[in-house]
């Protein structure tokens, strides 16, 4: 599981946190934390030591509502090229997915990046949408084409990116999850900084680490938090130094602002939270596939937000463990997916089913 030496830190830093005899309760918003949690039993380890720790809304796939994904597959059932990350795809909606759409006949592809999608719009005349996702780590990528322009006339994009500030908000106010730490996703501060972080701290007296993505990272991200409420501080911490700057990356921001508009817009598992996503601005209008499709937009039939009996929303919102769902591993397979959460890599459910009664 672990390096000799590697073991050895984790054991020390496992001790440290039991012998401050504090029960505490984290929750991390990263599907890359989560994994490292699940495939290195990271989660048992800590549970001895007295700490529990829960995922979030970390998935951005996951937290794509189903009226987005209907909106694509309604593009791609008129004729619109759609082409989207391998993840989307298998995403269900009450309409199908966009692979059921593929399968009906439409033009679905999936590329590995917006490059690949305006490659391909180049090379036909037919519209095509990228559909873009993520959080502040992947928007950045998706303004460069746009920044640098002489796009094609029939490319455009439809954005589902969201960012990650007014998502933890929303998990404050709703008042639902009794915690005690927030371990923040490093690949987002990465590009934010630690400055949007500190409201947090300020206003709520949470105490933060942002961590890295080794189990080292989690462990000690625990310790710190640990040792916060120990001496009673809540302060914004970073464990990922070797890569997380306390101002980020200012160039990717300036595209990000250069590009973006902050609007209002659903979760899946949360209501409409303010400025959470990101909207092309006006000037990128004739790239701006909610503007560009509006019409084919206006006849996206309505969806539900969750199948039957899916619990994704509660999974992502902290509420349940993925195997607390009634469909997890029976009618909700990852080949037979229910919901986001056993699609998506970073999907909460995805991973607890890989490495159920395994570890690497």
């Amino acid at each position: 599981m672990f390096k000799y030496r590697d073991e050895e830190t984790a054991k020390k830093i496992l001790a440290s946190i039991k012998d401050t005899g504090i029960e505490s309760k984290f929750m991390h918003v990263c599907g890359t934390h989560q994994d490292t949690i699940v495939r290195f039993g990271l989660e048992e380890m800590l549970a001895e030591a007295g700490v529990e720790i829960c995922q979030g809304p970390g998935c951005p796939v996951c937290v794509t509502t189903s009226k987005e994904i209907a909106d694509a597959i309604t593009l791609a059932r008129n004729g619109v090229t759609v082409t989207a990350f391998g993840d989307m795809m298998r995403v269900p909606t009450t309409i199908g997915s966009l692979f059921d759409a593929k399968a009906d006949g439409a033009d679905v592809r999936i590329v590995y990046s917006i490059e690949d999608a305006v490659r391909m719009a180049s090379e036909q005349t037919k519209p095509l949408v990228f559909v873009s996702v993520g959080f502040e780590t992947t928007a950045p990528s998706t303004c460069v084409p746009l920044r640098k322009g002489g796009l094609p006339k029939n490319f455009s994009i439809y954005s589902c990116h969201r960012i990650c500030p007014p998502i933890l908000e929303a998990i404050f106010d709703m008042g639902e999850m009794n915690m005690n730490g927030m371990i923040m996703p490093g690949h987002v501060a990465v590009i934010t900084g630690l400055e949007p972080f500190r409201f947090f701290s300020e206003t709520y007296n949470m105490p933060q680490v942002v961590a890295g993505f080794e189990p080292l990272d989690i462990l000690m991200a625990s310790y710190m938090l640990t040792k916060q409420i120990e001496e009673g501080r809540s302060e914004v911490e970073n464990e990922y130094t070797r890569l997380v700057k306390d101002n980020g990356n200012p160039i990717a921001r300036k595209l990000m602002e250069d590009t973006f508009v902050p609007v209002d817009r659903e979760w899946r598992g949360f209501p409409v939270i303010p400025k959470s996503a990101l909207a092309l601005k006006p000037e990128f209008a004739e790239h701006d596939a909610t503007i560009v499709h509006e019409k084919i937009l206006s006849q996206t039939p309505e969806v539900e937000a969750e199948a039957k009996g899916c619990r994704c929303g509660e999974v992502l919102r902290g509420l349940i463990k993925s195997e607390e769902c009634p469909m997890f591993g029976t009618a909700c397979k990852p080949m037979s997916p229910k919901g986001p959460c056993m699609v998506s890599e970073e999907g909460s459910c995805s991973i607890a089913y890989r490495f159920s009664g395994r570890r690497t």
